[in-house]
């Protein structure tokens, strides 16, 4: 492989890396598969882990993945609502690894 090329990390990869993590660090996630009759907007992920006493929202994105208004509101609504909300691509996956191995965090960062 050259320098110049990169290896693409899709959205549906980021969410089975993200699906592996939550395994091993006992986290139960829900994903919609098919969103015909789902809200515009929500969230890829909800992510519970009854042992921290934590429910977190997480939108993925590829790397230059561009977010939608109503993902925007969406984001907007769960935040203001005191929820814990991220935005994660996959050039965050040692911050992603650090959220899901720890204990809550007392800001969200689902920002863009």
């Amino acid at each position: 492989m050259s320098v110049t090329d990169k290896i693409v990390v899709t959205e549906a990869d980021l969410r089975e890396q993200v699906r592996d993590l939550c395994k091993l660090f006992g986290w139960k996630i829900s994903f919609t598969w098919k969103s015909y009759h789902s809200p515009k907007g929500f969230p890829d992920l909800v992510l519970c882990n009854p042992g921290q006493h934590r429910v977190v929202f997480a939108e993925l994105k590829s790397e230059k993945g561009k977010l939608t208004i109503e993902q925007v509101e969406w984001i907007d609504a769960l935040t203001h609502c005191g929820q814990e909300v991220y935005l994660w691509r996959p050039s965050d996956f040692e911050e992603i690894v650090a959220i899901l191995r720890q204990a809550r965090r007392n800001h969200n960062q689902a920002t863009d």
